[in-house]
């Protein structure tokens, strides 16, 4: 079967779908994935075939529109942001979805940000489409909506939350998906309409969030899938020479997150290293942190996760999706900085799992509060012991397994 799967975001919202990709390949099938071409090089290190999306996501996140976003962080308000923003690029995504799902497609996989148009050009390629979402996306009474903050509003509230911030995405959408539905000859349909019968299946894993029990049953939590490893990376020399010289460092790093004032964040984060006596690997990402190396500090570039985190002392992060998995999925303790969308709801989940003292967002991040989580964290035995149990708990898991099924029943 010939499947395409078809992701748009940051690279934490395209790395699982590597070690998915790979996984159905390894079951015999043909796997594309179609996203930004800043990420073309990660997904043919994969072994998997690349098709372009539109849209530089990181030049999308430093527009005007982008720092709105930030500075709106979660909320009722990053709902608007998001229309504004999303508003900009849906329908050339559209486009771009459709047109990769033309080159040759039998089964397209689409993600929270690619499915209300993924459902169109499925539609009119006559193939099936099955959502995998990093994120709970779906109205449940059990917790409230991932961007809306960490406040439970009680069950019937977190329900009635829940719709109004998917009636919000919807009109996000709408408009382009109403655009290329015309463009493929397709009848009017509404978002809500299409996905009434749209099965998915959630990559994070039941350890972390447990499947709501109101959820309907097309909805299910699979597990984590984790990022395919790029078997030609090897560690620098300095990175390695650094580790060696000394105690384990803290790793700070914010990803895909993009920072006004890069100076003055890593200014913080040094002032709080310093204060804590900790050693430290900045890894620069979007937020450009950088630092002279020292004894003590050292920056670096894009470095996998999955081989850094095991050999740090804690993680200090911006809580998206992809990060938080990995620090999870390492045993490593956390440190999230949460600043916007579902970073605090990722935090909040970390601090009740017991593997982080609790958040400091970036909006109140201070060199002593900083300085003050770390050192919580490293002397407190309990956050690494934690952290190592839900690690030992996640090895077990095969997130891959429920996809291969869904798959499989597609292909029917």
């Amino acid at each position: 079967m010939r499947i395409l799967i078809a992701t748009a975001g940051s690279r934490g919202d395209v790395a699982p779908f590597t070690g998915l990709g790979t996984r159905l390949r390894a079951a015999g099938h043909q796997v594309a994935v179609a996203t930004h071409t800043t990420f073309a090089d990660q997904v043919r290190a994969a072994g998997l075939e690349f098709r372009p999306l539109p849209v530089d996501p990181r030049a999308a996140l430093a527009s005007d529109e982008g720092r709105r976003l930030l500075k709106a962080g979660s909320g009722p308000l990053v709902v608007l942001r998001l229309l504004r923003l999303g508003r900009q690029f849906m329908p050339a995504l559209g486009d771009g979805i459709a047109d990769a799902t033309a080159l040759g497609t039998d089964l397209l996989l689409t993600t929270s940000t690619t499915s209300a148009l993924g459902q169109a050009a499925a539609e009119a390629a006559g193939i099936p489409s099955i959502g995998l979402y990093l994120q709970p996306i779906a109205p449940t009474r059990e917790f409230a909506p991932a961007v809306t903050g960490t406040r439970s509003l009680g069950g019937p509230g977190n329900l009635l939350a829940g719709h109004a911030v998917q009636t919000a995405t919807d009109q996000l959408f709408a408009p382009a998906v109403r655009a290329l539905r015309r463009r493929l000859g397709l009848p009017r349909l509404s978002i809500a309409r299409a996905r009434h019968n749209h099965a998915a299946l959630h990559g994070f894993s039941p350890t972390v969030i447990p499947r709501p029990t109101d959820w309907h049953p097309r909805l299910d939590v699979a597990g984590y899938w984790w990022p395919c490893p790029d078997r030609r990376w090897q560690p620098p020399e300095r990175l390695l020479d650094f580790l060696a010289a000394g105690p384990p460092p803290v790793f700070v790093g914010f990803g895909s997150l993009v920072v006004p004032d890069p100076e003055r964040l890593t200014a913080t984060v040094l002032a709080a290293v310093r204060a804590a006596r900790v050693r430290a690997v900045l890894q620069s990402g979007w937020s450009e942190l950088t630092a002279a190396d020292t004894d003590d500090v050292l920056t670096i570039g894009d470095t996998p996760h999955e081989w850094l985190f095991p050999r740090v002392a804690a993680v200090i992060h911006h809580a998206g999706a992809g990060t938080t998995a990995a620090a999870l999925r390492c045993g490593t303790p956390a440190i999230p900085v949460p600043a916007q969308l579902d970073a605090p709801f990722w935090s909040a989940r970390l601090a009740r799992l017991g593997v982080s003292p609790g958040p400091v967002p970036l909006r109140d991040l201070t060199a002593a509060r900083l300085a003050t989580a770390i050192r919580r964290t490293l002397d407190d035995p309990w956050y690494r012991d934690r952290a190592a149990g839900v690690a030992a708990t996640l090895a077990a898991e095969d997130g891959t397994a429920k996809v291969l099924a869904a798959v499989e029943r597609a292909a029917g």
